[in-house]
């Protein structure tokens, strides 16, 4: 697993995903990680007009499969359970690390 950009105070990092009706919408690419055993990258995502509100818990996270191509970023959705259930565990697990390192 690599870790790309958790806790770093970096600039961050904005996409802009088109919406069902072609709108395009700025999201904060909050982690990017690759799933061991498996060439697939992913990287979650936070909608920007949702940092606005003070209760992060609340905060929506969107997870994306993606491959780079030069400059282009293609995104896809997690249709299966199973791909869900990886992505998940190693997201949680991710940020379960982040957290012990902050107590430190």
């Amino acid at each position: 697993m690599s870790k790309d950009r958790i806790g770093n105070e970096e600039e961050p990092e904005i996409i802009y995903i088109p919406d069902e009706e072609g709108n395009e919408e700025e999201f904060e690419v909050i982690m990017k990680f690759e799933v061991d055993g498996s060439d697939a990258k992913y990287m979650m995502v936070v909608p920007l007009d949702s940092s606005e509100n003070e209760d992060e818990e609340s905060e929506e996270v969107y997870a994306f499969r993606y491959e780079e191509d030069g400059d282009d970023l293609k995104l896809y959705t997690i249709e299966s359970d199973e791909e869900w259930e990886i992505v998940e565990e190693t997201f949680n697990t991710l940020v379960d690390e982040f957290d012990g390192e902050d107590e430190k």
